[in-house]
Order: C-alpha cells, then sequence, then structure tokens
C-alpha cells in the first residue's frame, strides 16, 4: 500500500474516521482540515495522503481508511469490479483539463502528427483516470498503443523522470502537470478533450459497510465539506487559497492553476441527474465497458448500487 505523508491532527491515535487524500491537488476542504471547522462538527480526523487511487482502495480494503477524497473513477470502478463493496458519496469534483498527458516539445508531435508517438516511452499511472484518459487520447489519434513503451509511474514520479530526459511522453495531474507542461505540450484541451475523453470527475468514496455503520459521521464529514465547497465558490478563493496551497504541499500560484480548471459542483447539483441522480450511474457503466475492451477488468452487469448519495442528502439537512 503507498501511503505516503501523514498529516497531524492532535488525539489522531482516537481518531473517528481516517481520511486519504492527494497531495499537490488543492481543494476546499483542506481549508477545514487547517483549520477546525471538522473537529466543531465533533469529528477527530487522521488524514493520509497517497500518490495515486489504486492505493486509496488498497487502504479501503485493508480497512485503514474510511474514506478517500477525490479518487479517481478508474481505480473506483476497478476496485468495485473486482468485487470490493465500496460506493461513491460524492462527486468530489469536475477537471476536464487538469488530467492531461505531455509530449516532450523537443519532439515537435502536435495532434496533426500525432502517430508519430508510436514506438515511444510514456509514462501513465496506470489503472487510474490519466491512464483512461491516455487510452482515449491515443484510440482518437488512431495510435497503436502496443507499439509504445508504457511505464506504471505515479504522476509525481513521471513529471521529475519526464523534466530528467527519459520520457517521450507522460500523462498526470494537478501539480506534476503543471511541471509536466515545462518540458511539453498537450495534443488536446478543452472542449476538444471533453468530447475525446469524456466527462473527468473524482468521487468521495467509502466501504459500505463502514458507511452503513457510520452514517452520521460520514454525512457529518460530507456536510462540513461541501460546506467548504459553497465557501469557496461564493467569493471565498482569496482568503482560502494559501491555506489549501499550503496544506496541499503548493505554492499559492500553482495552486492557483491547478484549481482554476476544476469545478466544484454544489450538493445539490451533484444530487441532481447531472450527477449522482442518473448520469454517474451510467457514467459508470459506460467507462467500465470501455476498460473491459481493454482487458483491465471484468465489467458488472450495472453499477447502480455503487452510488449511494443518502449520505450526502442527510448532510444537506445537517
Amino acid at each position: 500500500m503507498a501511503i505516503g505523508t501523514f498529516g497531524h491532527l492532535a488525539n489522531a491515535s482516537a481518531a473517528d474516521l481516517v481520511v486519504g487524500y492527494f497531495p499537490e491537488w488543492p481543494m476546499p476542504f483542506q481549508f477545514a482540515q487547517a483549520g477546525d471547522q471538522y473537529q466543531k462538527a465533533g469529528l477527530n480526523i487522521k488524514w493520509v495522503s497517497f500518490d495515486a487511487g489504486t492505493a486509496m482502495s488498497a487502504a479501503m480494503a485493508s480497512g485503514d481508511v474510511n474514506i478517500s477524497i477525490s479518487q479517481g473513477v478508474t481505480p473506483f470502478l476497478t476496485a468495485v469490479s473486482a468485487g470490493q463493496d465500496l460506493i461513491a458519496v460524492s462527486a468530489a469534483t469536475s477537471y476536464t483539463d487538469n488530467n492531461n498527458c505531455v509530449v516532450r516539445a523537443s519532439l515537435e508531435i502536435t495532434k496533426a502528427n500525432a502517430k508519430e508517438l508510436e514506438g515511444k516511452v510514456v509514462a501513465v499511472p496506470l489503472a487510474t483516470a490519466a491512464h483512461t484518459d491516455f487510452l482515449a487520447q491515443m484510440e482518437h489519434f488512431g495510435i497503436d498503443v502496443s507499439t509504445m513503451k508504457v511505464v506504471d509511474m505515479a504522476p509525481v514520479d513521471g513529471a521529475a523522470a519526464f523534466a530528467n530526459g527519459n520520457l517521450d511522453m507522460v500523462c498526470g495531474w494537478g501539480g506534476p502537470l503543471l511541471r509536466m507542461k515545462e518540458f511539453g505540450n498537450v495534443l488536446v484541451e478543452g472542449a476538444e478533450k471533453e468530447a475525446i475523453s469524456g466527462k473527468l470527475y473524482d468521487v468521495i468514496s467509502s466501504p459500505r459497510s463502514w458507511a452503513s455503520e457510520n452514517a452520521e459521521t460520514l454525512s457529518k464529514f460530507l456536510a462540513v465539506t461541501e460546506a467548504m465547497n459553497d465557501k469557496y465558490n461564493s467569493g471565498g478563493a482569496d482568503e482560502m487559497l494559501p491555506v489549501m496551497a499550503k496544506q496541499a504541499g503548493m505554492e499559492v500560484e500553482s495552486a492557483r492553476a491547478t484549481i482554476s480548471v476544476m469545478r466544484f459542483n454544489t450538493a445539490e447539483e451533484q444530487l441532481g441527474p447531472d450527477w449522482m441522480g442518473g448520469f454517474m450511474q451510467k457514467n459508470f457503466l459506460e467507462a467500465a465497458k470501455k476498460m473491459e475492451e481493454g482487458g483491465t477488468i471484468k465489467a458488472l452487469d450495472s453499477y447502480d448500487n455503487v452510488v449511494d448519495s443518502s449520505y450526502l442528502r442527510a448532510a444537506t439537512k445537517m
């Protein structure tokens, strides 16, 4: 289990819950992570950082983590398709342009001559949203991935190897993606990229059994988390950003650049048809079928049962 650093919290040994999150991935909840908003809600949290959503799944499977913030859809689907009893309890954030692949500038490869990527070396964190995005882009440009040397690397490691000149292309998100772009260029972005890769988003996930046994705790956690999203969306960015950057282990301007292409939907939006009220269930099934075609998982017949909006709905009433 690739657990990174442990966030500090007083009395962590007696924590009510353990929450996993990503470094270099600024989000409004981190304002409360640094403050006392969770404690005021009666929650004592132990924070654990991870370098990939696959490690989050492993930690939840072993019982070491109760909630994962911003777990990618791909690792979530990989876990539940393999029989792990996880549920998505929130749509954490959407970020089409905060996840991408970068081609070394010296290669002078663009979308016009993307076929020249065949035979090249690329670093991709396998079984993550970045992996799914990579495959979608390669399919779109008609690139035979079997000709490429694909190396499994977490974004932070991929960014370092890319900077050292050891890779032709690298894929990732957040702070590492900013560093990747210093040495290369993306093939597509914006609406064009979303048309190719679909809507990219993360979920807040939890083991079903833990959630059921700790429903009030989970809903309290979501209530505070959503309150931070609302604060950020309603003009609190300037106050919150320095705190979020520090918690994410980033410089303020890097955090600003990263979060500028992230969206934090309100609880009401998440509970509606564009997210947990229909879209996510359908999107999970479509994504899983594509993953099955790629030989990575065996898709379930339905993913309706792995989306549970009851905890978020309860949070809106707190």
